[in-house]
């Protein structure tokens, strides 16, 4: 018991000078976490109604509200750390040397990081465009900070670098207001061609949504063993692709439906 006494002051004043100080930082840091994010969250979404307000691209105002929130995480942290009585100058130098060992580890994710700059600014697409690049094609959902978000047309959802996406082939589907669609037409012999391509103009100017500039183009694509091959080429808006394809098919079937069925003939010469 007397050797218990004798150790109670040294304790208390472990707790007085170590435990409880250190338990006021850790509950401060609590508090200071909770209350930053929620300012970063109203930070957040006041840069984003601005940017809204201004009309600027929701493409470009996702991407800086994205690295405004990285950023400002980054100086709560650093505020965090100085409660514990860790000095800014201090983690600087620890945040560079830090910076240096993950540049080389993560020289690939760096490079993702400035492809999605370029991607913001050159605009080679935006959310919601149809593209197709990096062997990829769907309709992009978001352009983040490392990577690309895109849905393809059987509903999956592909997560694509944006470095890959960058330093590829980008066929953008929806820059243009109508793109073509490219079907064919097989006639019989026998078969008037000319008389089938003014039926089929008549009939595809009437399937909603196809594009009056450019005109359909109707014609013919070649003679075969079958007979005559015809190209068939309305113009649409992406977002009605395959509306327009399904309705052009059908279409199709109508005007040809009541011909001779297409058979390849071959003409036998004997001596």
């Amino acid at each position: 018991m007397l050797v218990a006494a004798e150790y109670l002051p040294d304790v208390s004043a472990v707790m007085q000078q170590y435990v409880l100080p250190f338990l006021w930082k850790a509950a401060g840091a609590i508090v200071l976490w909770i209350v930053g994010g929620i300012v970063i969250s109203g930070a957040g979404r006041i840069v984003r109604s601005a940017m809204t307000a201004r009309g600027i691209d929701p493409t470009f105002s996702n991407y800086v509200n994205s690295a405004l929130s990285v950023l400002l995480k980054i100086v709560l942290l650093v505020a965090i750390l100085g409660l514990f009585g860790v000095e800014s100058t201090s983690f600087a130098a620890i945040l560079a040397a830090a910076g240096v060992a993950i540049g080389m580890a993560w020289s690939g994710l760096l490079a993702n990081f400035a492809a999605g700059i370029f991607l913001v600014v050159l605009r080679p697409f935006k959310v919601g465009d149809a593209i197709s690049g990096a062997g990829v094609t769907g309709d992009v959902r978001e352009i983040g900070l490392f990577a690309t978000t895109i849905d393809t047309g059987d509903n999956v959802r592909v997560f694509i670098g944006n470095n890959k996406l960058f330093s590829d082939n980008i066929v953008n589907y929806s820059a243009n207001p109508a793109r073509r669609l490219d079907l064919r037409a097989q006639l019989a012999h026998g078969v008037d061609p000319h008389q089938i391509v003014a039926a089929l103009a008549a009939r595809i100017q009437k399937i909603p949504n196809v594009a009056q500039a450019p005109a359909p183009q109707i014609g013919i694509l070649e003679f075969n063993a079958a007979g005559t091959l015809l190209y068939v080429r309305p113009f649409c808006n992406n977002l009605h692709f395959g509306q327009v394809i399904d309705d052009t098919q059908r279409a199709i079937g109508e005007v040809t439906g009541g011909l001779p069925i297409p058979a390849p003939h071959h003409v036998e010469h004997r001596a």
